[in-house]
């Protein structure tokens, strides 16, 4: 693995297993610098034999990725950054969570705490993820901020689920359960707690320990669905709200009420629903 520098990444390797620990406080909001070292780390493994299978786990206990930092909008030299590279047809979260579905290796979530937004895609983009029972949870939380999800959840939500429950996760906006998540299709599988770790790492372990070949012949073998133009249709949808002066007046006024603070984002959706209901 090539030795490089991050500073909101930890990495690790052990029998062909690379563990990558997200550490960005103080809630491991996706901001510019942590999806660019995320991608930085994926294009330098990408062709390395010696990494077989990728487990991403948080350093916070209760917040794995927040969501994408909401003052991105005040940011104008970030969003000319995260433009940069960016494949014809998509947005930049949308490229961002892409890049990650086509990784070579077996890319692994190991979910203890919380994924909203931007951090939901992130989880829903992998080839697999297990949860935590009591402790994890996932929200598509965007549509109480005003916006509906642009970074691939409503085209990776779909092939997980049915329309129904999609539209369930994108509006009703409330935070779903390891159980939840797991009975939904979500998430691969909600463990106990202290079986976690334990858990991940052995089915990295036996993965990593396959034969030659048989990852990219099974990974080849069970295609994920071509959204065809779905990207496009939830890019311009997203695009039409998150404009908005509105939109923008709404995140500030959340972002006031403590959203992107350890307390506010313990139970975000109550805080983003009454400064929207309020707001509106």
């Amino acid at each position: 693995m090539t030795e490089l520098s991050y500073t909101k990444l930890r990495i690790t390797q052990q029998d062909r297993v690379a563990t990558v620990t997200i550490d960005n406080p103080p809630i491991n909001v996706l901001d510019v610098g942590l999806m660019s070292e995320v991608r930085r780390f994926l294009t330098s493994v990408h062709d390395d034999p010696e990494i077989r299978v990728i487990v991403f786990e948080s350093a916070d206990p209760e917040f794995f990725l927040a969501h994408v930092d909401m003052t991105l909008g005040e940011q104008p030299q970030a969003l000319q950054e995260l433009q940069r590279n960016v494949p014809t047809g998509l947005n930049p979260f949308q490229a961002f969570a892409e890049a990650l579905r086509a990784q070579p290796q077996v890319t692994i979530v190991k979910l203890a705490g919380l994924a909203r937004g931007g951090g939901a895609e992130f989880v829903a983009a992998v080839d697999m993820a297990f949860a935590a029972e009591g402790q994890a949870g996932l929200a598509q939380c965007e549509a109480l901020m005003g916006i509906i999800p642009g970074g691939g959840a409503t085209q990776y939500l779909s092939q997980r689920m049915t329309r129904g429950r999609a539209l369930e996760a994108i509006l009703g906006a409330d935070l779903f359960d390891a159980k939840l998540a797991e009975r939904y299709g979500w998430i691969n599988r909600a463990l106990p707690a202290a079986d976690l770790d334990s858990f991940v790492a052995r089915i990295a372990a036996n993965i990593a320990a396959l034969p030659d070949g048989v990852i990219a012949a099974a990974k080849r073998a069970v295609p994920y669905s071509d959204p065809d133009d779905g990207f496009e249709r939830e890019s311009e949808n997203w695009m039409n709200l998150v404009f908005s002066p509105s939109v923008g007046q709404l995140m500030m006024k959340q972002l006031a009420a403590g959203a992107q603070t350890r307390d506010g984002e313990r139970d975000l959706e109550h805080l983003l629903r009454g400064v929207s209901a309020n707001y509106v």
